[in-house]
């Protein structure tokens, strides 16, 4: 079985289809299929220009990129679920009731993997260990403000704002990335 992350948004024109392409940069040498869908998406439309824009300074070539929108599918086959906002989340968890346990924001899961303590021995399933640890971790933390958990959306932003939406969802992935490698 395929290890996959799946980053949810509103629309997957902006917030989902960047933590795609910066998820597959930061996983690169993992075994993890990484994609990404909005809750309120159109199918095959293109990412916003000022996404593409900034994927492009960091390498990334998005051009082939089409909006899907959320599927049950897509949330059951799914390791772990990344959302933009506790909204998001909510819409996940609804549709797929048994991915509750693997269904975080973005935000959220980023916490609690940096908090997280990696299990003693190298995990069979690095990406399945990672998301355990990150979950005992909950129980650990001082619940963090609501708006704490979801990334703004930089629609009808500058580049800039694109830009600091971007380095945000770096700054979530990196313990996740980082976790994953400590436990295999």
């Amino acid at each position: 079985m395929v290890d996959r992350v799946l980053f949810v948004c509103h629309a997957n024109l902006c917030r989902s289809p960047m933590a795609e392409y910066v998820a597959r940069r930061l996983l690169a040498d993992r075994p993890v299929l990484v994609s990404s869908a909005g809750t309120d998406a159109m199918d095959g439309m293109a990412m916003h220009p000022y996404a593409m824009e900034v994927l492009a300074e960091h390498g990334a070539d998005p051009a082939a990129f089409a909006s899907r929108t959320l599927r049950p599918e897509y949330l059951t086959e799914a390791t772990l679920v990344l959302t933009a906002t506790r909204r998001q989340r909510s819409v996940c968890t609804a549709l797929a009731p048994g991915a509750l346990h693997r269904t975080f924001t973005l935000r959220q899961f980023g916490r609690l993997a940096s908090a997280a303590e990696p299990p003693a021995e190298p995990a069979v399933d690095p990406l399945r260990a990672a998301i355990a640890a990150a979950a005992e971790a909950r129980g650990r933390l001082q619940p963090a403000a609501p708006d704490a958990d979801d990334l703004r959306d930089p629609i009808g932003g500058t580049t800039a704002d694109f830009r600091r939406c971007a380095e945000e969802i770096e700054r979530s992935l990196r313990p996740l990335a980082a976790l994953i490698g400590a436990t295999g």
